[in-house]
């Protein structure tokens, strides 16, 4: 087999990392693969995609890990890694296909675990990756009462971004262990000291998941359907955006 170039065996990593916590659904198979799984059980010992299914393109075929989505032609020789557009109808192939995948990835994930703050009237849940000394995350925070007006929810998950190990790491911690986590997070995100706290926490967890959705900032934003925002969205182009009038180049490719 001909030597993997490093920007493959980058992905391979990748690929493998996150994969390595996720149970999949039965490989949907869909026409004569051969080929393909034969090269990809040189590259992914031991793991088995989403699924393999025909491309709109002749000869090419989409390949499924969760989220990551890639192209194999059917000899099992060639591998595209990148976004497949469908220019006449303008749309995003590959970005459609990861949104579902989030959406399955998020509600595999105990709501019992998120730090929730809901408006009376919920209109639309919004799920935030967040790093309690993150700048922008404290902005979004600090604007919750906005975002409640305007009907949305707001979910919390911990995505230190130092990682494991790390003071914004036990920071999380002592926020998910608190009694009242929420009040325990308001105070983390407006800079207060915070009592070490330990306990079982899902931490690890929420890390584990944004890794395999792709997450390498925060705030991240992932909404209803899937789609992945970055950065700080105030409410207002939240608002608007959720309502279908406003999609502005924060979306995530």
């Amino acid at each position: 087999m001909p030597s993997i170039t490093p920007a493959v065996k980058s992905m391979k990593a990748a690929i493998a990392l996150m994969i390595g916590v996720l149970v999949f659904a039965p490989w949907a198979r869909a026409g004569d693969t051969a080929d393909i799984e034969k090269t990809l059980a040189g590259l992914l010992p031991g793991k088995t995609p989403d699924r393999i299914v025909p491309s709109p393109v002749p000869g090419l075929y989409e390949v499924d890990f969760g989220p990551q989505v890639f192209y194999v032609s059917k000899d099992g020789h060639y591998l595209l890694d990148g976004d497949m557009v469908d220019l006449k109808e303008r749309k995003n192939l590959t970005e459609q296909r990861r949104t579902v995948a989030r959406v399955k990835l998020i509600n595999s994930i105990d709501p019992a675990t998120m730090i929730v703050f809901a408006p009376k009237q919920v209109k639309h849940v919004v799920t935030v990756f967040t790093d309690v000394d993150c700048p922008y995350c404290r902005k979004l925070h600090k604007h919750l009462s906005e975002y409640e007006r305007y009907g949305i929810e707001i979910r919390y998950l911990a995505f230190p971004r130092t990682g494991v190990d790390t003071p914004s790491y036990y920071r999380a911690v002592s926020v998910w262990c608190a009694a009242d986590s929420n009040s325990a997070i308001t105070e983390a995100e407006q800079g207060k000291a915070m009592p070490m706290r330990h306990c079982d926490n899902p931490v690890d967890h929420h890390l584990a998941i944004a890794h395999q959705i792709g997450v390498t900032g925060t705030p991240t934003l992932v909404l209803e359907d899937g789609t992945m925002l970055s950065g700080y969205v105030s409410p207002k182009e939240l608002h608007r955006l959720l309502d279908g009038k406003d999609v502005d180049k924060k979306v995530a490719d």
